[in-house]
C-alpha cells in the first residue's frame, strides 16, 4: 500500500527535475546568446539641421551631403531649404535677422516637439529684441561656455613638432578697429594709452582699412596689439585675441572678461591683461619696458599648442549634430534675454 502511494509523487518529482533542467537550459543559451559577438550595429539615422535664415546673407552657401563629414562630424545633414520644416530634427534661427526683422519665426508651423536653436555670436551690448523670445527656443549655440551648443571664436589644441618662426618686430603696437565710439571703455582706454604709448591704428574708423588678407601680416610686424573688445561680457572673446593676435604672432594686449576668463582658454603667460595695472601708464610703461627675454617667454605656448579658429559659419552648425544626443528635449528657455544678459 505505501509504495503504491509514492508512485505519482515520484512521477511528480521527476517532471519537476526535467522542468528544471529545461528552464536552466534554456537560460544558458540565452545567456550564450547575449555574450556572443553581434554583427554590425544598425546604422545611426541621419539627423537634419534646418537652417532657417542663413547668418548675414539671403544667399545660403551649397551644402552637399558630405557638408559636415569634412569638419568630423558624420550622419549630419545642414539644409537651408524651408520646405524641411515639417520634418527637420531642429531648426536653427540666427537672432540677427530676427533682430532686424529679415526674417520671421513660423510659430503657427512649428511641428509639436520640434528643438528651435537660437544662435548668435554678438555681445549682449548688441543683441536686441530678446524679450519677445521668451518660451520659444529649447537650445543655445554662442561663444558661452555654458551654452547647449558652445562654439567659441578660437581655441588652441595641442601641436607636434617645431612652431613656426615669430615675424620679425619692428614697430610697438597696433589697433585694428572699425567701430570707435567715445562711449566705448576700449576707446577711453585707447585714449589714456595714447600720450605714453604709440600704437598704430587701422580700420575703417582711422581711414585705414586692411583687407582681409592683409590684417595678420601688418600686425605681425608689431610687439603688442591692442586686443581689445568692443563691449565686455562673460567669455566674449572674439577674433581680436584669436586671430589678430595670436596667428599673427604678436602679443595680445587683452581688454574683455576677466583675467580668469581668458585662463580658461589660453596660457597665463601668453597675453597681458589690462586689469593687472593701475592705470594706462603704468599698463604702457610695462609694455615699452619689457626686455627681449621677458618678452620671448609670451611665445612658450607655441612649442606644444596651436591655433585653431572657427570662422565658417557651416561648422558652427553642424556642431549641432554632434551635441544633439546629449541635450534634453524638454527644456526651454523661458527667459532667454536674463540667460543672456547675466
Amino acid at each position: 500500500m505505501n509504495n503504491a502511494g509514492h508512485g505519482p509523487t515520484r512521477r511528480l518529482r521527476g517532471l519537476g527535475v526535467l522542468a528544471g533542467v529545461a528552464l536552466l537550459a534554456a537560460l544558458w543559451l540565452l545567456w550564450l546568446l547575449g555574450s556572443a559577438p553581434r554583427g554590425t550595429p544598425a546604422p545611426q539615422p541621419t539627423i537634419t539641421i534646418l537652417v532657417w535664415h542663413w547668418p548675414f546673407t539671403d544667399q545660403p552657401p551649397e551644402l552637399p551631403s558630405d557638408t559636415c563629414t569634412r569638419y568630423g562630424i558624420a550622419r549630419c545633414h545642414l539644409s537651408a531649404n524651408r520646405s524641411l520644416l515639417a520634418s527637420a530634427d531642429a531648426v536653427v534661427f540666427h537672432h540677427r535677422e530676427l533682430q532686424t526683422r529679415r526674417s520671421h519665426l513660423p510659430l503657427a508651423q512649428r511641428p509639436r516637439g520640434q528643438p528651435w536653436v537660437w544662435a548668435s555670436m554678438e555681445s549682449p551690448s548688441h543683441t536686441h529684441g530678446l524679450s519677445h523670445l521668451r518660451g520659444i527656443f529649447n537650445w543655445v549655440l554662442s561663444y558661452r561656455r555654458d551654452s547647449d551648443i558652445f562654439v567659441p571664436y578660437g581655441r588652441l589644441e595641442p601641436h607636434w613638432g617645431p612652431s613656426p618662426p615669430l615675424p620679425a618686430k619692428s614697430r610697438v603696437a597696433a589697433w585694428v578697429v572699425s567701430n570707435f565710439q567715445e562711449r566705448q571703455l576700449r576707446a577711453r582706454l585707447y585714449r589714456q594709452l595714447a600720450p605714453h604709448l604709440r600704437v598704430d591704428v587701422f580700420g575703417r574708423a582711422n581711414g585705414r582699412p586692411l583687407c582681409a588678407s592683409c590684417l595678420v601680416p601688418t600686425v605681425a610686424q608689431y610687439r603688442f596689439y591692442l586686443s581689445f573688445e568692443n563691449s565686455q561680457h562673460r567669455d566674449y572673446i572674439t577674433e581680436k585675441f584669436w586671430r589678430n593676435a595670436l596667428v599673427a604672432g604678436t602679443v595680445p594686449v587683452v581688454l574683455g572678461p576677466p583675467r580668469a576668463t581668458y585662463e580658461a582658454f589660453a596660457p597665463a603667460d601668453a597675453f597681458v591683461h589690462v586689469d593687472d595695472f593701475g592705470s594706462a601708464q603704468e599698463l604702457a610703461a610695462f609694455l615699452t619696458g619689457m626686455n627681449e627675454s621677458r618678452y620671448q617667454r609670451f611665445f612658450a605656448w607655441r612649442d606644444r599648442l596651436r591655433v585653431r579658429l572657427f570662422t565658417d559659419w557651416r561648422e558652427r552648425f553642424c556642431a549641432i549634430c554632434d551635441r544633439y544626443p546629449h541635450l534634453p528635449r524638454s527644456q526651454v528657455y523661458e527667459d532667454l534675454e536674463g540667460w543672456f544678459q547675466a
